[in-house]
């Protein structure tokens, strides 16, 4: 347990004297400072750009993913809502009351009701 608080104590004074020399170095010499500040934040932008395009960029995306986009955009265009005009009541044609149909799957079995079962 001794070994960890040392190493902590390392880490911490590491830590003190670079926020020192930065301090010292923003009040003897601002421009310097400042300057090479944003080059560095500049050079690291340009690394991150290069990665992300020439590594996440050209990256082959899966069949599913192609997929997936295709149904999300499918999806999109059967269910937006349209705007649609509104007609007037007078323009409306009203359509006479269809007789509902049965479904094609159900349908009545004509059986023998007479005969009654001896359950005894």
């Amino acid at each position: 347990m001794k070994k960890n608080s040392y190493v902590r104590f390392f880490i911490y004074g590491i830590i003190g004297l670079a926020a020192l020399g930065l301090i010292m170095q923003l009040v003897n010499n601002t421009s310097n400072f400042l300057l090479s500040t944003l080059t560095s934040i500049l050079f690291g932008l340009v690394i991150f750009g290069l990665l992300y395009y020439f590594v996440l960029g050209r990256r082959n995306k899966s069949s599913d993913d192609k997929k997936y986009k295709q149904a999300v955009k499918q999806s999109h265009s059967k269910y937006a809502t349209h705007k649609s005009t509104t007609k007037s009541r007078s323009q409306t044609k009203i359509s006479p009351i269809k007789k509902k149909k049965r479904p094609n799957h159900l349908r009545v079995i004509d059986g023998n009701k007479t005969k009654s079962k001896n359950r005894a």
